[in-house]
């Protein structure tokens, strides 16, 4: 019974392994489309920015530079970091964001971050012209 038991297991381990590393495999793919791109970048080219210092006060400045070489594909997004939806009219335009994931503005820059680990899987930089 006991090699029965010892058979099982060498069987069953490495395709749990197996499947767990390909369910990684995708969440670690996970990027924006050329089209999601394209989208993004047309809207805010239209659009511009939206505005989220109307009060009179100067406009704010970026992130510390610390938390902002933190601020990188394969990194968790630093706590407490100030993060902003898209705005409605882009989110409408856009596919859904994959299973899992959440697309979010963070200081000029649209992120693509997996909601569980909040770890950043992909960033458009230059796509928010201020």
């Amino acid at each position: 019974m006991k090699i029965m038991y010892t058979k099982l297991l060498l069987v069953l381990v490495p395709l749990l392994l197996l499947s767990s590393q390909a369910v990684s495999d995708v969440r670690i793919g996970a990027t924006f489309s050329k089209g999601e791109v394209d989208i993004i970048a047309t809207w805010y080219r239209d659009h511009g920015v939206p505005s989220a210092h109307g009060n009179g006060r100067k406009k704010p400045k970026g992130l510390p530079p610390g938390i902002a070489k933190n601020l990188d594909r394969g990194k968790p997004l630093p706590p407490g970091i100030a993060k902003q939806v898209l705005p409605q009219g882009l989110i409408t335009l856009l596919p859904p964001a994959p299973r899992g994931f959440e697309r979010i503005v963070v200081d000029g820059k649209v992120l693509l971050v997996e909601v569980a680990t909040r770890v950043i899987h992909d960033i458009l930089v230059d796509v928010i012209l201020h």
